[in-house]
């Protein structure tokens, strides 16, 4: 049986594509800014519903500075759904985010969301795929008081770092 090099190339990119996508859930989680940028061509668009619009490099801003203010972020990808054609790709990823977030008044809140990233990846001259284009919706949100515990985001002294000592698992961009 001969190997179709076409589909197999398909199979190879489309897992490329969902590494880079759970890559986007560990920066954001880890509060790792160098990897954030790295998931990104150099001319991507962001739009996260209600709360940025714009490009990627100040989106990777804008969340650089809500780091400080999210103690927890937990993004938990769902179903992904990827055509691939060439080196452009475009997909639909459902995923459950949880935030921990303050109050005007001086507490916490639980800020939970299903969302749909509806994405456009491009294969760069490096051969990595990253984001071109991202838009979220929020098709359910829900905001509620947080009297809990836990870890809550250990961002630097997580101990996957010291755990899972692969390259992949590391801070910063990708190698």
């Amino acid at each position: 049986m001969a190997i179709d090099e076409k589909a197999l190339q398909q199979v190879i990119d489309k897992d490329a594509i969902r590494d880079l996508v759970l890559l986007y859930s560990r920066a954001i989680d880890r509060q790792d800014i160098d990897l954030l940028k790295d998931l990104y061509t150099e001319d991507a668009t962001d739009s996260h519903g209600d709360s940025f619009d714009g490009s990627a490099e100040d989106y990777c801003k804008f969340i650089a500075g809500s780091f400080p203010y999210m103690p927890y972020s937990g993004h938990h990808v769902c179903n992904h759904l990827i055509a691939v054609d060439g080196d452009e790709a475009s997909g639909e990823v459902y995923a459950l985010a949880y935030h921990l977030i303050p109050t005007r008044e001086g507490g916490q809140e639980e800020d939970f969301m299903a969302v749909r990233y509806i994405d456009n990846y491009r294969r760069c001259a490096d051969g990595k795929w990253r984001f071109s284009k991202r838009v979220v919706t929020y098709d359910f949100k829900l905001r509620r008081p947080f009297d809990g515990g836990g870890t809550l985001g250990q961002g630097e002294k997580d101990p996957s770092y010291a755990v899972c000592t692969n390259r992949l698992f590391q801070r910063g961009a990708r190698a």
